[in-house]
Formats: structure tokens, sequence, C-alpha cells
């Protein structure tokens, strides 16, 4: 196996007016989430997210505790979030195991043990992504799956934005520290993610799409909501969103995302909204 990380550091808004595409790229967008017998990660300053993908093909793959969290185990100090968007596959947390089908969640607690990523079928490997926040304690692990989860069916086929929102990871549905994840789908013909848009200064956000079709791609808007900017991304990739930007997309393709976020407050509406028409 082999492990793969890199430090992205925070920006600050007046100096992420002056980005071109590639450095808007280089510090925001994560393109190699999977890749066989990899783990892949991205050490945010942003609340000191990790996010990060594993996918098992000939052999287990371990969380390793990479140098900048300076602990013994990955969980000494952190809780992790962990989707399949694979095949089916199983995490091992300490002498635990679960199995993880397609769109299956799991929230694991901070502790002193291992995580282990296996794959039920090398021809159709689970794809494991993830995200990890710092923890101040422990919290039970649970498997969430979409019937778990808080549905909120939102927008319209004439807003093009039509969409069911799985808070899957939440406060509502099991206690974390500060981890908050979920999955939003959006229905045929749709192709606008939350709008209007919103930031929220009290959590940073990152964003995981997949389910893009071959050739189709996601625009993605970040910025400011007077200094917006936008990224291309292709299906199975990531994208930072700092505390101060909106989030948002539009595709070519109706698509699934995974949004996550780490800050100060558990409150999924802590939400300060934008009309559509002042966005520039």
């Amino acid at each position: 196996m082999k492990t793969n990380y890199e430090v992205r550091y925070a920006a600050h808004p007046e100096d992420a007016k002056s980005y071109d595409t590639a450095r808007l790229r280089r510090d925001f967008l994560i393109e190699r989430v999977f890749a066989a017998d990899e783990v892949n990660m991205v050490y945010s300053m942003y609340d000191r997210m990790i996010v990060g993908g594993a996918m098992p093909v000939s052999e287990s793959l371990k969380l390793e505790a990479i140098d900048p969290i300076k602990a013994p185990y990955f969980l000494t100090r952190r809780e992790l979030g962990i989707f399949n968007v694979g095949g089916a596959g199983v995490v091992k947390v300490g002498d635990k195991c679960f199995d993880l089908d397609y769109k299956e969640a799991l929230y694991v607690g901070s502790g002193e043990r291992d995580v282990v990523f296996e794959s039920k079928d090398a021809a159709n490997p689970a794809k494991f992504y993830f995200n990890s926040t710092t923890a101040h304690r422990n919290y039970p692990d649970k498997k969430v799956t979409k019937a778990d989860a808080i549905v909120a069916q939102m927008g319209s086929l004439e807003g093009s934005n039509d969409r069911n929102i799985n808070k899957m990871l939440v406060s509502q549905v099991l206690p974390t520290c500060q981890l908050q994840m979920g999955m939003t789908e959006l229905q045929t013909g749709s192709v606008w993610n939350t709008m209007p848009a919103h930031v929220h200064s009290r959590r940073m956000e990152a964003y995981f799409y997949f389910e893009v079709p071959e050739g189709d791609a996601v625009c993605h808007f970040m910025g400011q909501p007077d200094e917006t900017r936008h990224i291309w991304m292709r299906g199975d990739e990531a994208v930072l969103s700092p505390e101060w930007s909106i989030h948002s997309a539009a595709a070519t393709h109706n698509y699934t995302f995974i949004w996550g976020m780490g800050g100060e407050n558990l409150d999924y509406g802590d939400q300060d909204f934008s009309a559509i028409t002042d966005l520039k």
C-alpha cells in the first residue's frame, strides 16, 4: 500500500481575489482522491480538516498517522466520517468490523486504535471517501445508512435543483465533536445545488462530487458573494471551501455530492444567504 498526503494552507479572501485558474485549482481542488491500493489525503488548515480517499484493491489499506498530526494513531485526537462510493467493503476499527455498501456511511470516534479498509471484490473495489476533524472526546462508532438519515427534499425541476439532502453524520442523528457530513442527490433534469448560495463563517466545508458520467463535468462556484470564481471538476474529485466562501455548483448532468463541515458549531441551519441576483 501507499499513503500520500499534502498540506494546504488557508487563504485570505483579499489574496484569493488575485488567483488565476492554476492557483485556484492548486489551492482548493483535490483531483487525486482515489487510486488503486492507495490512501490519499489533504491536510487542510481550514479547521484542520483532512479530506481523503482509500481504494483497496489487492490488499488492505491502513489509515496511517501522517506526520502533520504528530500522533501515534490517526484517531488519537481525531474523529472520522467515511462514505463508501464504490463496491462493497469493510472498515475495521480496532477489533470491530463494519460492512459498508454503496452510499453507506460510518462515524468513527477518537481513540488509540487502527482503521483498516478492505474491499470484498477486487474486480469491484470499494472506494472510501473520508473527512476528519479534531476531537476533544470520544463518541461511539456508528454505521449510518440512508434509511437512518434525516432527508430534506429541496428545490424543484422548474428551478433545475430538485434534490434530496440526506443528513447522515449530523448532530440530529448521532453525537460528534464538530464533524458534520451528508449526501445530496440531484434528480434527473436538475443540475444546480445550494442555490441561493450561502456562507457560514463558523464552519468550513468540503464537497466531493460523484455519479458524474464520463464526458460530463461539474462547475463548482466559490469565493465571496461579490467576488465569485469557478473551478471545473470531474467525478470523484473534491474541493475545499473556506469559511468566507460560497459553495455551489452546476453541471452538465445530474450528480451526487458529499458535503462535510467542521468548525465552531453543529447547527446545520446556520447559513448566511445571498440572493441569487446579488451574486457577482
